[in-house]
């Protein structure tokens, strides 16, 4: 072997070499990304499974109170047709007009409270009692808490979409050594993080 050979041989070993420690970078490289990834999902799956659960704990809390809603408007409006009557009777009420001024009087007093009846232990809270305009702002907070927890769960699903076809994109990577491909991987994991942090936090509403 010539002096010409040895140094072509040496070359190539070098090269060799060089590619075989850029490819394990790059394998490595890409195995932080994809457990990134993973991690992520993981956590983002966490978050999907508590939205849906406040979803549907609220949709039935928002039912139950406008159920309860409707009764006492029900009982109010008998109330009120019971009321009409008795003033009706009033100009001939004679004798019995205390009695009757007392049963409308009665009447009015249990109109008033289906109406607006507060919690005696906070009178000021409007989302504590059983009144009607209580029980109107109960059912239209559990309504936000729902519609919120349903746009979380919007975010978690498509970042879950997101960061699987990442991680399917990634595995494709590592075995064809392809860096573009990885690029791509790297940019749908990256457009899932950011969704998944805005199903915990809402910072941005979705655009669809």
């Amino acid at each position: 072997m010539g002096t010409e050979d040895a140094a072509e041989l040496i070359a190539e070993l070098k090269e060799q070499r060089s590619e075989q420690e850029q490819g394990a970078r790059f394998n490595s490289v890409a195995a932080l990304i994809i457990a990134t990834m993973a991690a992520v999902l993981a956590i983002g799956g966490l978050g999907g499974g508590n939205a849906t659960d406040d979803m549907v704990l609220n949709t039935i809390r928002a039912s139950d109170t406008w159920a309860f809603y409707q009764a006492k408007n029900v009982r109010q409006t008998m109330y009120e047709i019971e009321l009409a009557e008795l003033e009706g009777q009033l100009p001939q009420a004679g004798a019995n007009r205390a009695a009757l001024e007392a049963r409308i009087a009665e009447a009015k007093a249990t109109i008033a409270r289906y109406d607006d009846e507060p919690d005696a232990t906070a009178p000021n809270d409007p989302l504590r009692g059983e009144g009607k305009k209580q029980l109107k702002a109960q059912a239209r907070t559990f309504e936000a808490a729902r519609d919120a927890a349903s746009s979380r769960d919007d975010n978690f699903d498509l970042a879950e979409m997101l960061l699987q076809l990442a991680l399917v994109l990634g595995s494709v990577a590592i075995l064809a050594s392809n860096r573009t491909v990885l690029v791509a991987a790297s940019a749908l994991g990256a457009v899932g993080a950011v969704l998944t942090l805005n199903g915990f936090a809402l910072l941005f509403p979705l655009p669809f």
